[in-house]
């Protein structure tokens, strides 16, 4: 952080504070401290006179002669200590004076209730663990900035109990999904993040140099080809939760790098993967959140089953009017313009149609709503539906306008997963994925597959406004 002349005047003072506390024998930078527990077990457990041993940050700190109350807090929770000159020593309240909100110790002593009723522990020794230099936002609940936030996100943890509750809700989820699919039989599995091809998903991969093997690789844009060779290798239940990585822009719902779950089911379809991810989403609010109605006490977000679906050309026909696919394509793309869309002059019917879907369609779909039989073209890792060859059998499920979780009924049939696959390459066999190819023909079962963006979801199941807000250190632009 930028240190202003105000910063420069504190952190002298805390170091002069420092050189102090090391002529009492404190070192600033302390050894472990074995604790009772956390401040929340202690709070959760307490009992008057019951022996404590705790450590926190000390956040607040008032003297009245020679007593001292601060308050410590430990991230998950906050407690009052009572440090008084008989109990502790000349010394050891002297060098308790000198210390610094944001200052981190450990105390020992006895529970108690002050007179005013809050539960405390009344100091009996106490060690400095870890000296702060620089103070933390002013007056306590003082960072509201939203780009300070996300920049400092461990002030941001400090200064706003409620965003340590969001990523502490963030990790209960993703513990429950974990737990969820383990119990359904799911084996979860790790599969590359660095590849000589970046396939499974159509994106701008982060591109980088292998200097032992003389060759370029790729960051992943997505888990799903390797994942499908563990289908034909014999795993029939198996996820993966991990990162994908993909060279785009940033905006309110897209980051660079961010979590997915990928899922993949033997003997099932794109029907198994509806029900599975019902079943998931409202297991995870039940379970972590408590109720079926998520996301802000403003603007609650209902999961209610059973949820909707639609397909793909209804509504673009609700959309762009009911001749639509009947317009030629210099009357699509004059419809399209006066819609308010920029439509590139080399783009063909489909794409200006595809266009209207994810600027004017999905946007405006609260959902839950399942999309499905989109163009095959568009989807080539999926089988097509059996009335109707050029439309694919999958769904996108999309929440508060925007894409939550596609999912297929996958294509095993390796003839035409190569003519499609050498299509979308246009002539360039460095695109083909030859070595999953060949994988598809030792012979890969049908399958349900599906993609949850976790990031995404927790928004929903949070309120959250922006992806940043449920990513412990969002992508920024560098400080210049």
């Amino acid at each position: 952080m930028d240190q202003g002349p105000r910063e420069n005047e504190f952190r002298q003072q805390r170091i002069e504070n420092m050189c102090r506390l090391q002529s009492l024998g404190y070192e600033p930078f302390g050894t472990p401290f074995e604790r009772t527990g956390r401040l929340a077990e202690i709070l959760a457990a307490f009992a008057e006179q019951k022996p404590a041993k705790i450590a926190g940050r000390i956040v607040s700190k008032r003297q009245m002669g020679k007593s001292i109350f601060a308050h410590l807090q430990d991230g998950a929770a906050r407690l009052q200590v009572y440090v008084k000159k008989d109990a502790v020593g000349e010394k050891a309240f002297e060098a308790f004076e000198l210390l610094d909100l944001g200052d981190q110790i450990g105390a020992e002593g006895e529970l108690f209730v002050t007179r005013t009723g809050e539960q405390s522990l009344k100091v009996n020794a106490w060690t400095l663990l870890s000296k702060a230099l620089l103070p933390l936002p002013e007056k306590w609940h003082g960072l509201h900035d939203v780009e300070m936030r996300y920049r400092y996100r461990y002030l941001d943890l400090i200064a706003n109990p409620e965003v340590r509750s969001l990523f502490d809700r963030r990790t209960q989820a993703i513990a429950a999904i974990r737990k969820f699919l383990s119990d359904r039989g799911f084996s979860e599995v790790e599969t590359p993040m660095i590849q000589a091809m970046a396939g499974g998903a159509t994106a701008n991969p982060f591109k980088t140099h292998y200097h032992a093997l003389g060759h370029d690789m790729f960051l992943r844009i997505a888990p799903e080809l390797y994942l499908k060779r563990l289908l034909v290798g014999g795993y029939d239940k198996v996820f993966e939760l991990n990162r994908n990585f993909r060279n785009e822009g940033l905006d309110r719902s897209h980051n660079p790098e961010f979590t997915m779950l990928e899922i993949y089911e033997a003997y099932t379809d794109v029907r198994g993967m509806m029900r599975l991810v019902q079943d998931l989403v409202t297991h995870v609010a039940q379970t972590v959140f408590g109720a079926l109605k998520v996301g802000s006490v403003e603007r609650p977000y209902d999961l209610a089953l059973p949820w909707p679906e639609k397909t793909y050309r209804e509504l673009i026909l609700e959309k762009a009017g009911a001749d639509w696919f009947d317009l030629d394509l210099p009357r699509a793309r004059e419809r399209a313009q006066g819609m308010g869309l920029a439509i590139a002059p080399e783009w063909a019917k489909l794409d200006v149609t595809h266009e209207i879907y994810e600027k004017l369609v999905e946007k405006s779909l609260a959902g839950p709503v399942f999309v499905t039989r989109f163009p095959a073209e568009l989807i080539p890792l999926a089988k097509p539906c059996a009335d109707d060859p050029t439309t694919v059998d999958v769904f996108e499920l999309v929440m508060q306008g925007r894409e939550i979780a596609p999912a297929y009924s996958e294509l095993n049939d390796p003839l035409e997963q190569r003519r499609r696959l050498e299509a979308q390459a246009k002539g360039d066999e460095s695109k083909v994925d030859h070595d999953f190819l060949t994988a598809l023909e030792h012979g890969m079962p049908p399958a349900g597959g599906m993609g949850i963006g976790i990031d995404r979801l927790l928004m929903v199941l949070t309120g959250a406004e922006a992806i940043r807000d449920v990513i412990l250190f969002p992508q920024l632009k560098p400080k210049t």
